[in-house]
């Protein structure tokens, strides 16, 4: 897989969505390529598959915050139309992990961060140290959180 493999394909979604006349699915992408580029400006470098990975990420994170919001205030329109793009933006994520999955990793790295004699407070954060990278653009991490502290409580 070549360095710029996840904004190749993005780009080639682009194109496509353009020649579609796709126009939900072209705003989504153009938001997304320009969060991209902003960052590799801001770093002056390009970036690499798993930090553009982190920038879906986010965007994705923000959707469904986004959603949950708009469910809350009765605005179903926009929900819906943050879900549309909320689904634009997790083609381009990893494969998401199921939840055994999950409990694997959370057990993994509860006992990997006990054996490095973490404990008390201190045992979640370096238990999610360890999950992140894991589970990066796999999991709605917020919810592995929750899911973490439910382990330990």
């Amino acid at each position: 897989m070549s360095t710029d493999s996840l904004k190749l394909r993005i780009s080639e979604a682009v194109k496509a969505a353009m020649r579609a006349k796709a126009t939900d699915r072209l705003g989504t992408l153009r938001l997304l390529q320009a969060a991209i580029k902003q960052k590799e400006v801001d770093e002056r470098r390009e970036l690499d598959d798993a930090e553009v990975t982190a920038i879906i990420e986010k965007q994705a994170k923000q959707r469904r915050e986004s959603i949950a919001a708009f469910e809350q205030a009765g605005r179903l329109e926009t929900a819906a139309s943050e879900k549309a793009e909320l689904q634009v933006l997790q083609e381009f994520l990893p494969q998401q992990a199921t939840s055994q999955e999950i409990e694997a990793a959370i057990d993994a790295a509860l006992a990997q961060a006990r054996g490095e004699g973490a404990g008390g407070p201190a045992l979640m954060g370096k238990a999610m140290a360890i999950i992140k990278p894991a589970l990066a653009g796999r999991a709605d991490m917020s919810a592995v959180s929750r899911r973490l502290k439910e382990k330990l409580g």
